[in-house]
């Protein structure tokens, strides 16, 4: 070493005692940076809220607002991966008692999850250093098996004729179920659906779900002409809500709750087996996979490309939409123009 200089040999030295120390120099740079002063939860909570998506507030809202509950007044670096897990804890054995409940594990996860969706940000914005995110050392509880399965067709036909047959709005209602039952999207789906995704030429419509995925969904011409004919009738405007009441108010998540308590009352095993929107999705996938192969089931179901689905073949196997066309045809028995 001359002049003040720093040799290779040092520098290796000093890498070689960093890496020894599990300390990266990343990390020190990252230390010596001067960081602001981390907000407290009530004072970070609304800017997230405010940022993210509406259906990222409306899964993890009651979540942060248990947090704001509890540690309001703390700031973000405050909290340890031991208090998170006692407030995971916590949040699962107070969690409000319903007949599907599954021990509180659902809560557990989603407040963990919904407190990694926070410190990601804080993270982002600088308040916490990647290192210290407390939210990313607490593992979730692992997800049990889902109970939900396909309906069969003698039970799917007693559902649709209760559905037609008693409330307030039995044409909603019927519309609603035979929507979910033909393109087997979610309940955001249906609901962020508009006038101006309809393509009645083509018998498509324009979904956006969850995960701001967007596809273009096959519809029968029945189905398509009944989502026109509800579109003028209930005014809804081109670039607003589609499935609206009589009133021309849009429906929301609410119509699908009062919807199937109703179909329970009427049916018990709907209200025993705790039958929901999505077991609609199940029915008609499981139909599609059985009939057309996974791609289609895949591709029909909208499920987006991920590295740990079902491995790398998927990306030579993607099904058309022809193809997703052709299932729905047979599934509706109705031609379909892409076919």
């Amino acid at each position: 070493m001359t002049d003040g200089a720093v040799g290779r040999a040092e520098l290796d030295a000093a890498r070689l005692l960093l890496a020894r120390m599990g300390i990266s120099p990343a990390d020190l740079v990252e230390a010596a940076a001067v960081r602001p002063v981390a907000p407290t939860f009530a004072e970070y909570v609304p800017v997230v809220s405010a940022a993210v998506t509406a259906g990222t507030r409306r899964a993890y809202g009651s979540y942060w607002k248990r947090v704001v509950e509890h540690w309001g007044q703390r700031r973000l670096d405050e909290p340890s991966p031991s208090e998170i897990e006692w407030l995971a804890e916590y949040v699962k054995t107070h969690v409000v008692a319903r007949r599907n409940a599954r021990g509180g594990r659902s809560a557990a996860e989603h407040l963990i999850a919904a407190l990694r969706c926070l410190y990601k940000r804080a993270v982002a914005d600088g308040f916490v250093a990647a290192a210290d995110n407390p939210a990313v050392k607490v593992a979730k509880p692992r997800r049990l098996v889902s109970t939900r399965r396909a309906v069969a067709d003698a039970r799917l036909a007693e559902i649709n004729a209760v559905a037609a047959g008693t409330g307030d709005d039995p044409v909603l209602d019927s519309l609603l179920l035979r929507l979910h039952t033909e393109t087997a999207c979610r309940r955001g789906g249906a609901l962020a659906l508009r006038p101006v995704d309809l393509d009645p030429d083509q018998c498509l419509i324009l979904l956006r779900e969850k995960g701001d995925t967007v596809r273009w969904q096959p519809v029968s011409p029945t189905l398509m002409r009944h989502l026109q004919r509800h579109a003028e009738e209930r005014r809804a405007p081109a670039r607003g809500q589609l499935l609206r009441y009589r009133n021309g108010q849009p429906i929301t998540y609410r119509r699908y709750d009062h919807l199937w308590v109703r179909i329970g009352e009427h049916l018990p095993w709907v209200y025993v087996q705790q039958i929901s929107t999505h077991w609609l999705r199940h029915t008609t996938l499981t139909w599609v996979e059985r009939n057309f192969g996974y791609a289609v089931a895949r591709a029909y179901a909208g499920h987006a490309d991920s590295g740990g689905d079902a491995g790398t073949t998927t990306t030579y196997v993607r099904a058309s939409l022809q193809e997703v066309a052709a299932a729905l045809a047979a599934l509706t028995n109705e031609p379909h123009p892409l076919t």
